[in-house]
C-alpha cells in the first residue's frame, strides 16, 4: 500500500533538458515521467507515496501539490544521499511492510497483467528480501553494457562474473522489504548494496517483464520514445 519515488537525481546525461528542471518532470505523451509513475502506484492500490527531491527540489514540490492519490510526501534532500540512502531516510514513512520502489524516470507499458501486480502476487516475502522487474537486453533500444543480472530457474538472481554478458538489466521498478534497508545508516549508498546482501543470501529475486520497457536515459532517448508512442510502433 505504500511506495517510493527516487526522483533525487541530477539526470546530468539528459542535459540540456534538465538544466532547468528535474528529470522526472520531463514529459512523455503530455504527462511528466513521475506522474506516469505515480499513476502506476495508484492504479496497483498504493495510496502513499515518498517523493525525494535533490535538484529542482522546489519544482518537484510544485508539481506534486496537486496529487491526492496516492498522497504524495516530497522527502527534501539537501544532499544527494542516492538510491539506497534516500530509501533508508524515508524508512519511517513506508512501514513496516514491503513497498514498491519506482525509479522516477521509469515508463514502461504493461502486459496483459500490470507489472506492478505482478510483482505483489508474485512477492513472497518469507523467502524474498527484494524483488526486481527485469528486462531481457535484447528487447532494449538503447546501450544496456554488459548487463545487470544473471537469474536461475527459481528466478534468483545474481551478478554475472567479470568479462560475462548478464540477459537482463534491471528496470527500476521493484519491491523491498524493510528489513534489508533497515540495517544501513542514513548515508550516500546506493541500494545496490543491499542486492548484494539479498543475492549473497538467496533473497534476491527477478521477474521479466512481459510488456514494453523504455530506456531513458539521453534526450534521443525520449525524443525515440516520443515518436515511437505517437506511431503506435510498439
Amino acid at each position: 500500500m505504500r511506495a517510493m519515488v527516487l526522483a533525487a537525481g541530477l539526470g546530468q546525461r539528459m542535459r540540456p533538458l534538465t538544466s532547468q528542471t528535474a528529470k522526472p518532470l520531463l514529459t512523455l505523451r503530455g504527462r511528466s515521467l513521475l506522474d506516469h509513475a505515480l499513476d502506476r502506484l495508484g492504479d496497483a492500490g498504493v495510496t502513499q507515496a515518498v517523493v525525494n527531491a535533490h535538484w529542482k527540489a522546489e519544482k518537484i514540490v510544485a508539481a506534486m501539490a496537486g496529487r491526492s492519490a496516492p498522497r504524495v510526501r516530497v522527502q527534501l534532500e539537501p544532499e544527494l544521499l542516492e538510491t539506497g540512502g534516500g530509501v533508508a531516510r524515508a524508512l519511517p514513512q513506508l512501514g513496516d511492510e514491503p513497498f514498491y520502489v519506482v525509479n522516477g524516470d521509469a515508463y514502461w507499458l504493461d502486459g496483459a497483467t500490470p507489472a506492478l501486480t505482478r510483482l505483489a502476487q508474485a512477492f513472497n516475502p518469507e523467502t524474498m528480501d527484494a524483488l526486481l522487474l527485469l528486462v531481457r537486453t535484447t528487447q532494449v533500444d538503447g546501450s544496456v553494457g554488459r548487463g545487470d543480472f544473471l537469474m536461475d530457474g527459481w528466478g534468483r538472481l545474481q551478478r554475472p562474473a567479470p568479462h560475462v554478458v548478464a540477459p537482463y538489466i534491471f528496470a527500476g521498478i521493484q519491491i523491498l522489504r524493510p528489513e534489508l534497508v533497515a540495517p544501513e545508516a542514513v548515508r550516500r549508498f546506493s541500494l545496490n548494496r543491499c542486492y548484494d546482501r539479498a543475492a549473497a543470501a538467496g533473497r534476491l529475486f527477478g521477474l521479466v517483464h512481459d510488456g514494453v520497457w523504455f530506456h531513458l536515459s539521453t534526450p534521443p532517448d525520449l525524443a525515440a520514445a516520443e515518436r515511437r508512442l505517437a506511431q503506435g510502433l510498439v
